[in-house]
C-alpha cells in the first residue's frame, strides 16, 4: 500500500523520486535545509531508521536576517558626522520602520554586545560578505548568512503583515530527503557525528559573531515531519555518504571543505534524479555524462556531449509517462477490469496508486466514475506531465548548471562541460593521496557516470559516435587543465599522477 501524501493532488513524481525534489532549491539551499534537520536532531544525528518518524523544528532568526539583510541604514548612519551614541539612536529609530514586530521589536541588547557603532557595523558587513545571493533580488527573508555555526541555520520564510510563515519556495524540503538519504546509509551515523563536531561548533569565532548579533534563537513554533523518500536502501545514498566523508576527512578547514560538500550534494542529486528516472522506465543502462573539457579550439566532443545532455534532460518526462502507464499491467487492474462495474473499479485502483482522481470532484470536472479505464491513464498520464514540466522537469538544467557541470560558454546549445569547482571536488572526494591518471578518470566514470577519455569512451567509438582521436584530446585537455590547478604532475609522457593537495588527514 502506498503512503498518503498531504499537499498534491496526485502522487506521481514523489513515488518516483520522494516528496520533494524541486529545482528552485539548489544544491546549496539543499545543504541548508539539511544542516536545519541535522541540527534539530544533533542529540541523534543520521541515526533514524526507515521505519521512524523523523522531524525536525528550524530556527527562524528573524533578528539575524533582518540585521544582514532588512537593514540598509547601517552604512549611511556610519558615515555620518555624529556622536557614537546618536548614530545608535539614529539607526535604531530607522530600522524600527521595518521591523517585523516578530522579536525584533527591541534592538537594545546590540549596545551591550559591541563596544561601537562602527564596530556594529563591521559585523554587518563582514557577514554580509560571505553570504549566499546577498545581491540578488530574493526577498530578503529568503537569504542566507554562509553556515558558521548552529546559529547561522534557519529556515525560508514569507514575511508579511500576517506574520511569518514558510512556503515552502526555496526550502522546498529537498534538504529533508538529503537527510533522509543519508541516514539510510551504512556509514550514516559516522558522518552524522563528524558534521556535528566540524560544523556546530557554537564556539567558533564566527558563530559568536552570528550570536551576537541574533541573540537567542528564535525557533518555530512546533516541530515538523520530515518529506517522503520512497526508497529504504539506494546505491547512490551510500555513494554521497561516502564522498562526504572523504571530503571532511581532508585537511582543511572546515568552511573550505562545506563548497565541496555543497557541489557533491547537487551532483549525486543530480545522479539519484537521472538514475531513479532511468529505472522506472525499464532502463538498465548507467547514467551515462558525456562531457567536454573545454579548450580554446572546439572539439569534436562537443557535439557528443549535448546530445548526452539533451538525452538526460529527456529522461524524467518519460518516467513520468511510463509510471502512469504501468498500472495497466497489474493484477488489481485487471481485476478491474473484469468487474462488473469497470469503470469504477478502475477509478478505485488509480486512487490506490496515484491519489486521483478526486473522491469529490469540483463541479466542472467530469464523471471520473464513469470514464473507462484508458481514458482515466490516458488523462493522469497527462496532468501528471503537464505539472512535470513545471518544476520537477526543470532539475537537471537547474542542478547542473548551478554545480558548474553544464555550460552554453563558446556554444549555442548546452552540453557538459565541468568547470573548475567541480574538477576539483572529483579529486578531493576520489583521490586520498594520489592516483594514476588513468585510474582517476575510471574512477570518475565508475562512480558517476562521466566519460572524458577514450578508454571510458570505447563504446562510443565503437558505435561510431566518435573517433578516439577526439576522445584521446579530450582526455589530455582534462590533464592540462588539471596541471593548472596544481592536481596532476606529469612524470613522464605516459604517466601522470592526479594528486590531492589536501590528501593527508587531519582536522582544521
Amino acid at each position: 500500500m502506498r503512503p498518503q501524501i498531504d499537499g498534491v493532488n496526485f502522487a506521481v513524481d514523489e513515488h518516483i523520486w520522494g516528496h520533494r525534489l524541486y529545482d528552485e532549491q539548489l544544491p546549496h539551499l539543499a545543504v541548508l535545509e539539511f544542516l536545519g534537520v541535522l541540527g534539530s536532531n544533533a542529540d541523534t544525528p543520521l541515526q533514524a531508521t526507515p521505519n521512524d518518524r523523523v522531524r525536525y523544528q528550524p530556527q527562524r532568526q528573524i533578528r539575524l536576517r533582518g540585521l544582514l539583510f532588512n537593514n540598509p541604514y547601517v552604512e549611511s548612519v556610519r558615515e555620518r558626522a555624529l556622536p557614537d551614541e546618536d548614530k545608535w539612536k539614529v539607526w535604531k529609530e530607522q530600522f524600527a520602520v521595518d521591523a517585523t514586530g516578530l522579536g525584533d521589536e527591541d534592538m537594545d541588547y546590540l549596545r551591550q554586545v559591541f563596544l561601537s557603532f562602527d564596530d556594529f557595523a563591521k559585523a554587518i558587513e563582514l557577514l554580509r560578505s560571505s553570504a549566499f545571493e546577498a545581491r540578488s533580488n530574493k526577498r530578503w527573508s529568503s537569504k542566507f548568512v554562509f553556515p558558521f555555526g548552529p546559529d547561522a541555520l534557519y529556515e525560508d520564510l514569507r514575511v508579511d503583515s500576517g506574520g511569518a510563515s514558510n512556503d515552502r519556495r526555496f526550502f522546498a524540503r529537498t534538504g529533508e530527503l538529503l537527510y533522509l538519504m543519508l541516514c539510510r546509509t551504512k556509514r550514516g551515523p559516522e558522518l552524522g557525528q563528524k558534521l556535528i563536531e566540524r560544523l556546530f561548533d557554537s564556539t567558533a569565532p564566527m558563530n559568536r559573531l552570528v550570536k551576537a548579533l541574533q541573540g537567542a534563537p528564535q525557533l518555530a513554533q512546533d516541530a515538523r515531519d520530515v518529506g517522503y523518500l520512497p526508497y529504504v536502501t539506494h546505491p547512490r545514498f551510500d555513494r554521497l555518504c561516502d564522498d562526504w566523508l572523504a571530503i571532511l576527512s581532508r585537511d582543511m578547514p572546515i568552511y573550505d571543505a562545506l563548497e565541496h560538500l555543497i557541489t557533491s550534494a547537487g551532483l549525486n542529486l543530480l545522479l539519484y534524479f537521472l538514475e531513479c528516472a532511468k529505472a522506472q522506465s525499464g532502463d538498465t543502462e548507467p547514467v551515462e555524462i558525456v562531457c567536454e573539457i573545454v579548450s580554446r579550439e572546439r572539439t569534436k566532443v562537443r557535439a557528443l556531449s549535448g546530445d548526452s545532455y539533451q538525452a538526460n534532460q529527456a529522461l524524467s518526462l518519460r518516467a513520468v509517462r511510463a509510471a502512469v502507464e504501468q498500472i495497466r499491467f497489474t493484477d488489481e487492474w485487471a481485476a478491474a477490469i473484469s468487474s462488473d462495474d469497470p469503470e469504477g473499479e478502475c477509478a478505485k485502483v488509480m486512487r490506490a496508486w496515484f491519489q486521483w482522481p478526486p473522491t469529490a470532484p469540483e463541479d466542472d470536472e467530469p464523471d471520473y466514475e464513469r470514464m473507462s479505464g484508458d481514458e482515466l491513464v490516458r488523462m493522469l498520464a497527462e496532468k501528471a506531465e503537464a505539472r512535470h514540466e513545471q518544476h520537477f522537469g526543470k532539475i537537471h538544467a537547474a542542478w547542473s548548471r548551478a554545480i558548474g557541470l553544464s555550460s552554453r560558454r563558446l556554444s549555442r546549445r548546452t552540453r557538459y562541460a565541468p568547470n573548475d569547482r567541480v574538477l576539483k571536488t572529483l579529486v578531493i572526494s576520489i583521490v586520498d593521496d594520489r592516483m594514476q591518471f588513468n585510474e582517476f578518470l575510471h574512477e570518475v566514470r565508475r562512480r558517476y557516470g562521466l566519460v572524458i577519455g577514450d578508454a571510458e569512451g570505447a563504446h562510443l567509438v565503437k558505435e561510431k559516435q566518435v573517433d578516439q582521436e577526439a576522445l584521446s584530446e579530450n582526455r589530455e585537455n582534462l590533464e592540462t587543465r588539471l596541471v593548472g590547478l596544481g592536481l596532476v604532475r606529469r612524470l613522464s609522457d605516459s604517466c601522470s599522477f592526479v594528486e590531492n593537495p589536501f590528501g593527508s588527514k587531519g582536522e582544521d
